[in-house]
């Protein structure tokens, strides 16, 4: 089954320095049939304003993924990290046992990005950072893993088996991804237009499958997409 959630059906939030989309339940936001979908937990995309951003707040038991898309977020740890997320960026927090952070935007542009949390494979885990640099070529007219948990290498590595996928596609092309029956592949259209096995995608809309059999994505316009590959429960 491949269901289609429109973009206007996305949870909306402007609290002046944050613009935000929740796809799923998340503060405020809450629908007990919009909960979690497989192992994947949370998909927020976040604008942020110059000058502003999240304090100093606690997180444990989740493998928090932050893509970074336009901009940059200044990020800190109680684990000693302080790094910078620019566009290409990818970051993750292994939150485990617990750990607290802050991001602020301390750019003269708002910073947009993408948080994902997923659930780990294993509780009470140790805290962990881990963050690398893509090229954006990296995922032209391909299914690029940016983040994984499935031993892929050159990856950010997390603690589910789960990889998180990018991929810009030209007019015209195509990829490939075989969905299994013990998996869900969540996928968010962030610009253009997609067709997947028949069904279309819009700006924004997102794709949520389960489902035995090949994904054919294919790009109408020139397209750019995230997708997640996660185990069902």
């Amino acid at each position: 089954m491949i269901e289609i959630i429109k973009a206007d059906r996305r949870h909306f939030s402007d609290l002046g320095w944050l613009q935000t989309y929740w796809l799923f339940s998340f503060s405020s936001y809450f629908d007990p049939h919009n909960i979690q979908f497989g192992s994947l937990r949370v998909f927020n995309d976040d604008i942020v304003a110059s000058g502003t951003g999240f304090p100093t707040h606690p997180h444990e038991e989740m493998e928090i993924v932050t893509i970074v898309l336009d901009g940059e977020m200044t990020h800190e740890d109680s684990m000693g990290n302080k790094a910078v997320i620019k566009a290409g960026d990818v970051q993750r927090m292994s939150a485990g046992t617990g750990l607290t952070h802050s991001e602020f935007n301390l750019a003269e542009k708002p910073v947009h990005f993408y948080q994902i949390w997923i659930f780990p494979d294993k509780k009470c885990l140790v805290p962990t950072y881990d963050q690398k640099t893509y090229a954006v070529g990296d995922w032209q007219n391909r299914l690029f893993p940016v983040a994984s948990g499935q031993g892929v290498s050159g990856t950010v590595t997390f603690h589910t088996d789960a990889t998180i996928y990018r991929c810009n596609l030209e007019a015209g092309k195509e990829v490939i991804h075989q969905a299994l029956a013990d998996r869900r592949i969540f996928i968010y259209l962030t610009d253009g237009h997609i067709v997947v096995n028949g069904q279309d995608l819009s700006v924004k809309d997102q794709a949520r499958i389960d489902m035995d059999e090949l994904l054919i994505i294919k790009a109408q316009d020139s397209s750019d997409f995230i997708l997640i590959d996660v185990p069902s429960g």
